[in-house]
């Protein structure tokens, strides 16, 4: 078989990355054609359709370690660069891929990225998803870095306990008069409306199946934005798990009260990452660290 070669390795990142054969090509700066021939003679050497044209398009199985690959060269190819020109915070740019939990992303995860120097030439595509499913990007090398709740490490990677995000279960004084008068009960639980933040966001019901014993389905409102979602409990339009540093707030000015006190919710996160000896790696794990150290339980 032939070597890989490197531009049909970048052009079939960007296939993934863009999520078109057209949106790669403005990126690359050549024709939609161009970038079907290089997609095409890379699926020729490997033997394998590697790409699924979809709307966007999407890796196969057998795209996904080259997609990964593709990302961990072109980080070693910067940083190399970077390196010849002068230091980390002289020059050069790197974009790194990183997926995060939405309610880390609204709370501490921002605050790792401001302590890297601000100098260093590092750019960062944040993506966002449900803390059970961040690996799947780490799995099909989208994203070179992930916070997750998954503690096994995915083929290649590094994983690092960062600590626990605590939920408290939240409602307006007026919404827990009406549904919780006997407090958290099964009963309750099952016909008072329940705010969740999409499909995948299972943190409630585990919570309430801990707290009953039983697995309840209550009726549901989804609301897939941090601000929108904790402005919907302040509302009243129903119940749902905070992050603490979010509902210290809330519950200090009385606005929401505490349903279950004494009782919460802890999900334990953890950074995984490429194994790449890479400075700019090691940089933002650093950074990650010492910031969820600070935050996290």
């Amino acid at each position: 078989m032939n070597g890989l070669d490197s531009a049909q390795l970048r052009t079939l990142a960007a296939v993934v990355a863009e999520g078109s054969f057209e949106a790669a090509a403005r990126l690359l700066h050549i024709t939609p054609s161009a970038v079907s021939q290089r997609v095409k003679a890379l699926e020729e050497t490997v033997g394998q359709v590697l790409v699924r044209r979809t709307r966007p398009c999407a890796a196969t199985e057998a795209g996904r370690p080259l997609l990964r690959l593709a990302g961990q060269l072109a980080l070693l190819e910067r940083e190399a660069l970077a390196d010849a020109r002068g230091p980390l915070t002289g020059g050069g740019r790197t974009r790194v891929a990183v997926v995060v939990n939405a309610d880390s992303l609204a709370t501490w995860f921002p605050a790792a990225l401001a302590r890297l120097p601000q100098r260093s030439g590092l750019f960062f595509d944040l993506r966002q998803d449900d803390q059970d499913h961040t690996t799947e990007l780490l799995r099909d090398g989208s994203v070179t870095a992930a916070v997750t709740a998954q503690r096994e490490a995915v083929q290649g990677c590094r994983v690092n306990r960062l600590g626990a995000m605590r939920y408290q279960a939240l409602a307006t004084p007026e919404f827990a008069a009406a549904h919780f008068a006997d407090g958290l009960t099964a009963a309750a639980a099952t016909a008072a409306p329940l705010v969740v933040f999409d499909r995948k966001d299972r943190v409630q019901h585990r919570f309430l199946h801990a707290v009953t014993g039983r697995p309840l389905e209550p009726p549901v409102h989804y609301v897939p934005s941090v601000p929108a979602f904790s402005e919907a409990i302040r509302l009243g339009l129903g119940w749902s798990l905070v992050p603490e540093q979010i509902a210290a707030a809330d519950l200090a000015s009385g606005r929401c009260v505490d349903l279950a006190p004494g009782r919460h919710l802890d999900i334990p996160l953890y950074w995984q990452h490429w194994r790449l000896e890479s400075d700019v790696l090691n940089a933002l794990t650093a950074a990650v660290r010492a910031v969820a150290a600070e935050t996290l339980r």
